[in-house]
């Protein structure tokens, strides 16, 4: 395998588990099998710049995203399921900016 990004892709098996077990949180997990388009891409140095960038953006939505989650979580009445959430939104937030810069930046970054 040429780029080991690809290999995220393995994570959307973890959505099949949404049919075994009959529980609609998990085909969230499906999106992963996007990162399988990267397996052709070469990891030269400017796809691994490019990494970095998407990486930097996606922690820093999550860096901020969480705390404000989890400060409303606890002006609510019932937290717990509150920080799950916030756990589970930053999450997938983290993860959608991280495939969307890297597409962007792979796509229309610079050359």
């Amino acid at each position: 395998m040429r780029n080991k990004v690809s290999l995220l892709g393995f994570l959307g098996l973890l959505g099949l588990l949404g049919l075994v077990t009959d529980n609609p949180g998990f085909f969230g997990f499906c999106g992963f099998f996007g990162f399988f388009g990267f397996s052709r891409t070469l990891p030269d140095e400017l796809f691994k710049a490019n990494l970095d960038k998407a990486a930097r953006n996606g922690f820093v939505c999550g860096a901020v995203i969480y705390p404000i989650v989890v400060s409303i979580g606890a002006l609510t009445k019932s937290p717990a399921m509150v920080y799950s959430a916030g756990f589970a939104v930053s999450f997938a937030v983290q993860m959608l900016v991280f495939a969307a810069s890297l597409t962007y930046y792979e796509k229309w970054g610079e050359r």
